[in-house]
């Protein structure tokens, strides 16, 4: 039911490369482990609706993720943002560029974007 987010980019050898395989440092919302090795990213779904049909069920559901990459530099946020985004551009849409910022506490990088995916029921 929802979107296959970490299949697609676990299966993406740009992705692993930098997210390394063993794990795969991509997480859903809230998971990531204390002291994570950076970088990893993380996904949430922010929105989304079924395809609804007047005469009959839905036969998919449109999700909204927001991803956000956090790195120890600008540039390594940037290029893990890039590979998720050009692994998932083959199967759903990057809609938004939600920016970059500096995390006050931890001084981490973040960069941020939203993807748009159809999930056939």
């Amino acid at each position: 039911m929802y979107p296959p987010i970490f299949a697609t980019c676990k299966a993406n050898a740009g992705v692993t490369a930098l997210l390394g395989s063993s794990p795969c440092r991509l997480y859903l919302f809230g998971t990531a482990p204390q002291g994570v090795t950076k970088p990893y990213a993380v996904w949430q779904a922010v929105g989304g609706a079924p395809e609804n049909f007047l005469g009959d069920r839905p036969d998919a559901d449109s999700f909204t993720l927001q991803v956000d990459v956090y790195a120890d530099t600008a540039a390594t946020a940037r290029s893990v943002a890039a590979a998720i985004s050009y692994a998932v551009e083959t199967v759903a849409h990057v809609t938004s560029w939600r920016g970059e910022s500096r995390e006050q506490e931890t001084k981490d990088y973040r960069s941020s974007f939203d993807v748009d995916w159809i999930v056939p029921r």
